[in-house]
């Protein structure tokens, strides 16, 4: 392909593809959505009966929210749904975003107890030369800094040797400023609104 474009990318099966949403939304039918929680059962090694009864913890929901447990599975069905932007086609099934490739870290590693994490999803793109490679990391970025609380801070980066210019397009997503400044371009904010608009 002379122009950069891949215009038979491999395409996975959606059937085959890691989610909790399928799961979930296959029990739906049972009585008054008995069972319909696909997420593992909770271990109760901290008894959640055993919360401190104060004033203030009784009033404060939002800061339980915050704390909720989200793993690599949620982070992938939060962004497997997304549009490729050259192909009418998730970037789940392109294999652009998988499983694997998603991992959550403390952001201070020697305070493992912090609440702060980091979010890091290697993208692969479709072919070694694809111009989009960065239209992709920013709307992975994107869909992931408005989706998430703000304790988590997103890493999004081309996995290495699977792009030509890879290391060029790291140093793009990781700089905040010039995110800020690709992302008031009304170029790129059609093809992220493009490809936000597939999420479930």
């Amino acid at each position: 392909m002379e122009d950069g474009k891949n215009a038979n990318p491999l395409v996975l099966n959606p059937s085959d593809l890691p989610t909790r949403k399928r799961r979930a939304s296959a029990r739906d039918d049972r009585p008054n959505g008995a069972s319909s929680f696909a997420y593992p059962a909770p271990s109760f090694a901290n008894d959640p009966f055993l919360r401190s009864t104060s004033p203030s913890s009784l009033g404060d929901s939002e800061s339980d929210a915050e704390e909720e447990p989200i793993d690599a599975q949620e982070i992938y069905d939060l962004i497997a749904t997304m549009s490729d932007p050259e192909h009418p086609i998730t970037l789940g099934a392109l294999a652009v975003v998988s499983l694997p490739d998603i991992a959550i870290k403390p952001t201070i590693p020697n305070r493992p107890n912090s609440s702060l994490q980091t979010v890091t999803v290697l993208v692969t793109p479709t072919i070694q030369h694809c111009s989009l490679a960065t239209v992709i990391g920013l709307g992975v970025r994107v869909r992931l800094e408005e989706s998430l609380p703000p304790r988590f801070r997103v890493d999004v980066r081309i996995k290495e040797g699977t792009h030509s210019t890879a290391e060029e397009v790291n140093k793009q997503l990781a700089d905040k400023e010039r995110v800020a400044a690709a992302l008031w371009n009304p170029t790129l904010q059609s093809f992220i609104k493009k490809m936000l608009e597939t999420c479930e």
